[in-house]
């Protein structure tokens, strides 16, 4: 497989190495109970994420190695950060802007993969708490990390990341195949009382242990990476993000997981109804000759779905702001996304009352309403 290293360069991390030595002097605070310490394990991918991070680093966080720990541990690196849970999204979605703010693509790629990463836990196939707020880039709201191996339908919730992760790097112009690189180890054994699994941490190997020692075991192949990229078209200039079953759905996946679920998306009933009640819609014809095709009606806050715009002949006939697709299922998906991520920034921001929740629930219902509207 293609492990190329999409990596700036090399910087300092004397505070990341730093983080080891906190380990023995927390004693009570039950750290040493953790899953063996992997954190250094995409060595590349953190230290070039790192580096983004410190060009503008509002919030103060000391190292982005601390969003990889457990939060007792995190709290200690990012005193500033009220919900610990989110401090890998965090520092994804600082590094990216940073990144974009200075046209580097390469430190956009290593902020998509570092968002991925798995993050450590306490025990083998214990589950991570995926984050319950929005980032501000979609193209980081989009994902979330991945999970212990061993947790049951960790193998489906991980597939599911690797091709968001390969969706994202495409939309901005990347080699979609790198997503592979946020990959995780093999599953350990369940109940090891020695936590290991099949993990390495080593923050002197630059290139990542979890490469160099061939750890690396990524759950999809390139050929469904290629598969899953071939409708997705580079944004003029990144930023505007693909659509995928990311984000939400994928933290939705988990904690059906979590639960032994064995399906995931009990919001095709509720679509149901709005899918008919905009059967008859109609879609409407501007004076350029596009038709939007996007029917879906909820607007939580006042905030629609974006149109989206099919222009017969065009070579990528579907367009949602600015970003064009080649068939209008990938586009339906886009345009779900970006009502989603402004009603979640609403919501946070206190212009509109409810939590994000509720426009989780509506990017179901408008995806669910776009899947009947193709049948």
């Amino acid at each position: 497989m293609k492990y190329e290293i999409a990596l700036l360069g090399l910087a300092s991390v004397a505070s990341a190495r730093d983080v080891a030595k906190f380990w023995g002097r927390m004693g009570p605070s039950g750290l040493e109970r953790r899953e063996v310490p992997q954190e250094h394990s995409h060595e590349a991918i953190l230290r070039a994420t790192n580096i983004f991070l410190k060009l503008d680093n509002p919030l103060e966080i000391q190292d982005a190695v601390f969003a990889l720990l457990g939060n007792a541990a995190a709290a200690l690196g990012a005193p500033n950060v009220a919900n610990l849970n989110c401090l890998q999204q965090i520092v994804a979605d600082q590094a990216f802007t940073n990144a974009k703010a200075a046209n580097d693509l390469d430190g956009q790629i290593n902020a998509i993969l570092f968002r991925a990463i798995e993050k450590n836990t306490l025990t083998v196939g214990e589950l991570s708490v995926n984050c319950d707020e929005a980032a501000i880039n979609p193209e980081i709201a989009a994902l979330q990390q991945h999970q212990d191996p061993a947790a049951a339908g960790a193998s489906e919730i991980n597939a599911a990341i690797e091709l968001a992760v390969a969706i994202q790097i495409a939309s901005i112009g990347g080699d979609p195949l790198i997503a592979l690189q946020s990959a995780t180890f093999a599953p350990g054994e369940l109940g090891d009382p020695t936590a290991a699994g099949n993990t390495c941490n080593d923050e002197t190997d630059p290139i990542g242990c979890i490469i160099s020692q061939n750890l690396l075991t990524p759950v999809v192949s390139e050929a469904e990476i290629q598969a899953a990229v071939a409708d997705v078209a580079v944004a003029g200039g990144a930023g505007a993000g693909a659509a995928v079953a990311g984000g939400a759905a994928v933290a939705d996946a988990a904690a059906c997981a979590a639960q032994g679920a064995a399906t995931v998306g009990a919001a095709t009933g509720a679509a149901t109804g709005a899918a008919t009640d905009n059967a008859n819609a109609g879609a409407s014809t501007a004076a350029t000759g596009t038709v939007n095709v996007q029917s879906f009606t909820g607007a939580l806050g006042g905030v629609p779905a974006p149109p989206v715009e099919s222009t017969a002949g065009a070579a990528r006939p579907f367009e949602v702001n600015g970003a064009t697709f080649l068939n209008a299922g990938a586009a339906l998906q886009r345009s779900c996304a970006v009502q989603k991520n402004a009603c979640a920034n609403a919501a946070n921001s206190g212009q509109l009352a409810g939590g994000t929740q509720q426009c989780d629930a509506q990017e179901d219902e408008c995806r669910g309403a776009a899947a009947l509207r193709r049948r």
